[in-house]
C-alpha cells in the first residue's frame, strides 16, 4: 500500500511558497548588489551566500536561535502571539533561507552578463530605473532567472537539515518528503523510502526539463503592427529640435580618475566638435562622464546654461534628465525589441500612438530602413544596426549629441550618404555635438572644430584648419595624419638642419620655442621640373604602396636605398601623377615647400 501523501503536499506547498519569496528577494538583492558601490560589499555578499556554504544543520541551528522564544525575531513574533518553530511556517522559512543563495547568485550572474551599455544608453534616452529594470534588464535576464527559479525550487524541495532543526518532523504538519525518506529508512520501510525518493526525483527532474523545454521554444517573434504608410512627408518635425537658450553650448571642465588612468579635459563646444585621439586616449571615458554614465572626480559640466555636474556644489544630474543623446561603439540596441520599438523607446513620453508611429517612420526614412521596422537587431547587418542606433539617439531630441564612431560599421556608399545627411542635420542644429572618430578625413568634413586627445588630456583644440595646417607638437601632427618627421636644429637665420633626413631646409616662419622637429604631410611633397627651387633634393624610390586611386612612394635622399625599409619620406600622389613620374629616370627631384613645412615642439 502506498504511504499517506501528506509529505508530498507539504513539500510542494513549502517549496512553491519558498521559491516565490526567494524570487522576489533574490532578484531584488541581485539588482541592488549590481549597482552597489559602497563599503562592505564583500561582507554583504558573504552573508547572502552563507546558507549555500554552511552545513544545513548549522543553518537550522542559527534559525532556531533567531526564531526561538528567546531569539530576537522569536520575541518579536511572540508579541503578536505567533511562532514559526515546529510549524509549517518554519519549514517555509528554512526552505527560503537555504534556496535564497541559488536565486541570488544566478540572478546576479545573469545581470552581470548583460552589456552595461544597454542600461547606460537607456538612461540617456530618459528611462527611469524602474523602466530600465522592467523593460530591459528583466526581459534580457529571463533565461538566467528561470534557471535560478528552477534551482531554488529543487533546493527548497530537497531541504532536510535546517527544516528538521526549525520545524521538526511532525507528521501531516511539517513532515516533508526528505524527512519521510529519512525516517522510513530508519524504521526499515525500504519500499516507502523508494516511493518518496522516486517522487522527489520525478518532481525535480520534471521542473528542470520543463524549464529547458520552455527556453528551447522561446524565439523572438515579430510584433504584429499596423502597417506603416508608404509615403510620408520628408520632414514631420525637426529631428533635432531644441528650444533656443541664451546660454548655448556644452562647457566641460572635468577630471576623472579611473584606476591608474586620469582624464583631465576642458573645452566649450557650441558647434560640431570632432574628437581625435589614439585608442586609450580617454575619448570614450570623457563621453561617458558627459552623459552621466560615469561620475567625474572633479570639475563641472554645463549644457545650455543647465548645470549637469558640479563636484564643488554636489550636483550630479541623472543621465535620464540630461537630455543628451549617446551613440556608443557597439550600438547597444535592445536585442529583445524590434527596430521600431528601439526607436520608440527614446521618444518623449506622452506622445499618442499615432504620434509615436509618425516619429518612428520619420527616423526610419532618414536612415533608409523603412522596411526594417519589425525586425530584431540580430536580423540586421552591422551597418543597419548602427543606423538604427543613430536614429534612436536622434529620436529623443537631445540638447547635445555624443557620437562615438557612428559610421564605423557602414559600407562606403552608405557611409558617404549618412555622412552627408548628418552634415545637413548638424548645419541647422543649435546644440553641441561631440563626434569621436579615427577617420581624419571624416572629422574634417563633418566638424568645423577639433579636439585632439592624448593620454587623457587635450593637446590641441581649435579650428580644423589651424590644427591640420599648423599642429604645434609632434603628437598632434601624428594624430592628425602626418607621417614624415625628423629631429631638427636651427643652423642660421631661416635655415634648419633635418638630422634624420640629412638635408638643410629653408624655412618661412619663425621657429617656435623649444623647437625640436620638422615635418611635412605626405600629400604636400612636390616633384618639380626645376631643380633650382629652394628645398629641392635628389631622391630615390625605396618602395611603393598602391590604393585604388593613390600611390604612396617611399623616398630616400642623397643615395639609393639598400632595402625597402631604407627610406626617409612617404609621398602620396594620384595615379595620374604616378604614371608620369615612374617613366622618369632616377634620381627624381623632390621639393619640400617651406610654406608646407611644419615646425614642431617635442611635447
Amino acid at each position: 500500500m502506498p504511504p499517506a501523501l501528506s509529505p508530498l503536499w507539504i513539500s510542494l506547498k513549502t517549496a512553491l511558497l519558498a521559491t516565490g519569496i526567494t524570487f522576489f528577494f533574490g532578484v531584488a538583492a541581485a539588482y541592488w548588489m549590481l549597482n552597489y558601490r559602497g563599503k562592505g560589499k564583500a561582507l554583504i555578499e558573504s552573508i547572502f551566500v552563507a546558507p549555500l556554504i554552511l552545513p544545513p544543520t548549522v543553518v537550522g541551528f542559527i534559525l532556531l536561535v533567531l526564531f526561538g522564544k528567546n531569539g530576537a525575531i522569536g520575541q518579536l513574533l511572540n508579541s503578536i502571539d505567533f511562532s514559526v518553530v515546529f510549524t509549517w511556517y518554519g519549514a517555509v522559512v528554512a526552505a527560503t533561507v537555504v534556496s535564497f543563495p541559488l536565486m541570488y547568485r544566478t540572478a546576479l550572474g545573469t545581470f552581470e552578463q548583460i552589456d552595461q551599455n544597454l542600461l547606460a544608453v537607456a538612461k540617456t534616452l530618459g528611462a527611469s530605473d524602474w523602466t530600465i529594470f522592467r523593460s530591459i534588464l528583466l526581459p534580457l535576464s529571463t533565461s538566467g532567472i528561470l534557471a535560478g527559479i528552477t534551482l531554488a525550487f529543487a533546493r527548497a524541495l530537497g531541504e532536510f537539515g535546517a527544516t528538521l532543526m526549525l520545524a521538526g518532523n511532525i507528521p501531516e504538519e511539517t513532515q516533508t518528503i526528505p524527512m519521510a525518506i529519512y525516517f522510513a529508512v530508519e524504521a526499515g520501510a525500504t519500499n516507502e523510502a523508494w516511493f518518496w525518493a522516486i517522487a522527489i526525483m520525478g518532481i525535480s527532474l520534471s521542473s528542470i526539463a520543463a524549464a529547458n523545454l520552455w527556453q528551447d521554444k522561446r524565439k523572438p517573434q515579430a510584433v504584429k503592427r499596423e502597417p506603416f504608410s508608404p509615403v510620408l512627408k520628408p520632414v514631420l518635425a525637426p529631428l533635432l529640435d531644441v528650444a533656443d537658450s541664451p546660454n548655448r553650448g556644452l562647457s566641460v571642465e572635468i577630471g576623472k580618475q579611473l584606476g591608474g588612468f586620469r582624464v583631465e579635459i576642458a573645452f566649450h563646444a557650441d558647434a560640431p566638435l570632432g574628437v581625435l585621439g589614439a585608442s586609450g586616449a580617454g575619448k570614450s571615458l570623457m563621453l561617458r562622464c558627459i552623459a552621466g554614465i560615469e561620475t567625474p572626480t572633479s570639475g563641472r559640466i554645463v549644457l545650455n546654461g543647465r548645470v549637469l555636474f558640479d563636484a564643488d556644489r554636489d550636483i550630479n544630474l541623472a543621465s535620464r534628465d540630461r537630455r543628451i543623446g549617446f551613440l556608443v561603439q557597439n550600438y547597444a540596441l535592445f536585442p529583445h525589441m524590434t527596430v521600431a520599438q528601439n526607436i520608440a523607446f527614446g521618444l518623449p513620453k506622452g506622445l499618442s500612438r499615432s504620434g509615436v508611429r509618425q516619429q518612428v517612420e520619420s527616423q526610419l526614412m532618414a536612415v533608409q530602413l523603412e522596411e526594417m521596422h519589425d525586425r530584431y537587431p540580430a536580423q540586421l547587418s552591422g551597418g543597419q544596426q548602427q543606423r538604427v542606433a543613430l536614429a534612436r539617439a536622434l529620436a529623443s531630441q537631445p540638447e547635445a549629441l555624443l557620437l562615438d564612431e557612428p559610421f564605423s560599421a557602414l559600407d562606403t556608399h552608405l557611409r558617404s550618404q549618412l555622412e552627408q545627411q548628418l552634415i545637413a542635420r548638424l548645419a541647422s542644429y543649435p546644440g553641441a555635438v561631440l563626434f569621436v572618430t579615427h577617420n581624419l578625413e571624416e572629422a574634417y568634413r563633418v566638424c568645423p572644430n577639433l579636439l585632439v586627445m592624448h593620454g587623457g588630456r587635450a593637446i590641441a583644440f581649435g579650428s580644423k584648419r589651424s590644427i591640420f595646417e599648423r599642429p604645434a607638437t609632434v603628437t598632434v601632427a601624428q594624430l592628425t595624419g602626418c607621417k614624415n618627421f625628423s629631429t631638427a636644429v636651427a643652423t642660421a637665420d631661416n635655415h634648419i638642419h633635418a638630422i634624420e633626413w640629412g638635408i638643410s631646409l629653408q624655412i618661412a616662419e619663425p621657429l617656435p620655442e623649444q623647437f625640436a622637429y620638422v615635418g611635412i604631410r605626405a600629400h604636400q611633397i612636390l616633384f618639380p621640373q626645376d631643380a633650382q627651387q629652394p628645398n629641392t633634393f635628389p631622391c630615390w624610390v625605396a618602395a611603393t604602396s598602391e590604393t585604388p586611386h593613390r600611390m604612396t612612394i617611399f623616398l630616400k635622399f642623397n643615395a639609393p636605398p639598400t632595402s625597402p625599409q631604407d627610406y626617409h619620406l612617404q609621398a602620396e600622389v594620384f595615379k595620374e601623377k604616378w604614371f608620369a613620374l615612374k617613366a622618369q629616370p632616377l634620381p627624381w627631384m623632390v621639393c619640400l615647400d617651406s610654406l608646407r613645412l611644419i615646425l614642431l615642439t617635442a611635447a
